[in-house]
């Protein structure tokens, strides 16, 4: 029988942040946790917003490590599955021990992690969820096919999509461009975050997304609006 989710997040769900940090990255067992960009990203964006999540992570870790669950158990959906990281099967403990150390070293208080801009696939998600799925799930490459042009998938996004997300999304473009990157940087963010076409033209990256701060930002068209009474 499936774990029921709030049971997976209370045993599993901040260790599965942590790991899926890892993914697309290169893991090595043998090395030092904390210098790699994996631990870096998912340690910088916690501290940042719910710090204590990272006390969390470490407690789930070291009790998966230290009872690690039996084949029938992952079958039957009873525990977490650790996807494949590169990792042969008997190396997985070590490791997660590994992350569980390099948590509690970065979370003392003269180890808190400066301010900078994502450094990983998954921080760029993570930091600008929003963001994601408005390039992910409106500008991949089927965009052409689906719409007359940029500005009609955006206006599909604003239509269909809950006004408390549009107005998060508004504060995601003006986060990501407040962190006044290089242009070329710029066309890398929106690649990360799933954008498959290019910026229609003549705009960069960067100016589109400031194009599109604009569109968000604007109070919505009012329907049936009724003309002023005349005295």
């Amino acid at each position: 029988m499936a774990m029921e989710s709030f049971e997976f997040d209370r045993r599993y769900g901040e260790m599965q942040r942590v790991v899926n940090a890892h993914l697309g990255q290169d893991v090595d067992a043998g090395e030092r946790e904390e210098t790699s960009e994996a631990v870096q990203a998912y340690i910088r964006h916690t501290w940042n917003r719910q710090p204590w999540l990272l006390a969390v992570a470490e407690q789930q870790l070291r009790e998966y490590a230290r009872n690690p669950p039996g084949r029938l158990r992952l079958r039957l959906g009873e525990y977490y599955r650790i996807p494949d990281v590169g990792l042969p099967e008997t190396e997985i403990q070590d490791w997660l021990l590994g992350l569980a150390d390099a948590l509690r070293r970065g979370i003392e208080p003269d180890a808190a992690p400066r301010p900078c801009s994502p450094q990983t696939h998954w921080e760029w998600h993570a930091r600008f969820p929003e963001l994601g799925q408005l390039l992910g799930g409106w500008f991949s490459q089927d965009m052409p096919d689906e719409f007359a042009d940029h500005m009609a998938a955006l206006d599909d996004y604003l239509g269909s999509t809950d006004p408390d997300l549009v107005a998060r999304l508004c504060g995601e473009l003006h986060e990501v461009l407040a962190l006044r990157l290089e242009e070329e940087e710029y066309a890398h963010v929106v690649a990360e975050l799933g954008m498959e076409v290019d910026p229609p033209a003549p705009y960069t990256a960067a100016a589109w997304l400031a194009r599109v701060a604009e569109r968000v930002a604007a109070p919505p068209a009012q329907e049936g609006r009724s003309s002023a009474s005349h005295g």
